[in-house]
Formats: structure tokens, C-alpha cells, sequence
């Protein structure tokens, strides 16, 4: 598959993985991260409209620290977002936290952290055509040659309105507006 197809296709999963965490079903979407991936949902700041922006992307927690990548490099958006304001917001399976972003792409340890972001990420590496668990260190520094490594430290949870689940009020709506058609189409 080539770069825009990939993009194109990365693009349409992630406005679906964004709808599923905003309804309250983050953890579900992490329920099988061997195939799906670590998924957690990265709020920034638009570079030029300074609008909040939120990307799904694929992470790793090692140290504490949550690391992901951008794995089209410098042409990621959420990428040159964060490289103007990296002040960013992490919407995990365990919570929702205000964070502070750093490309770590020239630490002595990009290789073996970024395998593990890459193992992390299920079917994401595979359909770049890179597969963690097999390369040799030079071949996945060859094949990930553009991707960015990002370092986000977690600097205090956040509470509040705009955060996962923010449309989870639709599951009871539903319920009160199916149930009763349910138990009336029963009794019939």
C-alpha cells in the first residue's frame, strides 16, 4: 500500500477511534491491543488556527512515560503541532491527563523504545510494513528512518467537561428510548 492510501486509510480509522473513545468506549477499543494496538487519544494545539486537536494515536508506557510515534514524521500534523506547543492533553484506558510532549527521535534508546511503541500498535506497524518482532535493529532503524519518537511526561490528571466520554450521555438516551419500544413490541 502506498504513503497516501496508508494516510487516507489511518484517517478514516481514527475519526472512528476518536468517536468510540468521545462515547465512552476507549477501554473496549484497548481490549485486544495485540491486534488493535495501545490506543490513546492525543489532544494538541493547532500550529495556526490554535484550535484543540485530538489524533489517536498508537503508545507505549515504559517508565511511567508515554511514548508514541509519528510514524509519517515530519508531514504528521499532530507532529508539528506539538513541535510549536508542546503542551498536550493523553486520553488513556485509565485516565485523562495534561502532559508535556518531547521528540526524543535522537536519544541513544530510539531503537528499543520505538520497537516497543511499534509492538504496541498491533496492526499499525504491520500495515506499514514493519514488523517489531523480526527486524534486526539496523533493518527497523532503516525502515523507520522518518519516524518521530515522542516523550510525553505526565504532568496532573484532569477532571472536568471535553474529556473520554464526553458523548456518553447517549447510552442512557438510548436505552430510555429503545426500552420502551422493546418491551412494547414484546407484548404484542
Amino acid at each position: 500500500m502506498d504513503e497516501n492510501a496508508l494516510r487516507q486509510l489511518f484517517k478514516s480509522l481514527n475519526r472512528f477511534m476518536l468517536l468510540m473513545w468521545q462515547l465512552g468506549l476507549g477501554k473496549m477499543l484497548n481490549g485486544w491491543p495485540s491486534v488493535g494496538g495501545r490506543i490513546m487519544v492525543l489532544t494538541h494545539t493547532g500550529r495556526k488556527t490554535s484550535l484543540h486537536r485530538r489524533t489517536p494515536v498508537n503508545y507505549a508506557l515504559i517508565d511511567g512515560d508515554i511514548y508514541c510515534t509519528a510514524g509519517f514524521g515530519h508531514a504528521s500534523d499532530w507532529y508539528r503541532n506539538m513541535k510549536v506547543n508542546p503542551h498536550v492533553e493523553v486520553w488513556l484506558p485509565n485516565g485523562w491527563w495534561h502532559g508535556i510532549a518531547e521528540d526524543v527521535s535522537e536519544s541513544q534508546n530510539r531503537l528499543p523504545i520505538l520497537r516497543e511503541v511499534l509492538i504496541a500498535s498491533g496492526f499499525a506497524a504491520y500495515a506499514a510494513d514493519v514488523n517489531p518482532r523480526v527486524l534486526t535493529d539496523e533493518e527497523l532503524d532503516e525502515k523507520t528512518a522518518v519516524y518521530r519518537l515522542i516523550k510525553i511526561h505526565r504532568t496532573k490528571p484532569c477532571t472536568g467537561d471535553g474529556g473520554p466520554g464526553e458523548l456518553a450521555w447517549i447510552w442512557p438516551l438510548l436505552t430510555f428510548i429503545l426500552l420502551p419500544l422493546l418491551i412494547f413490541k414484546c407484548k404484542r
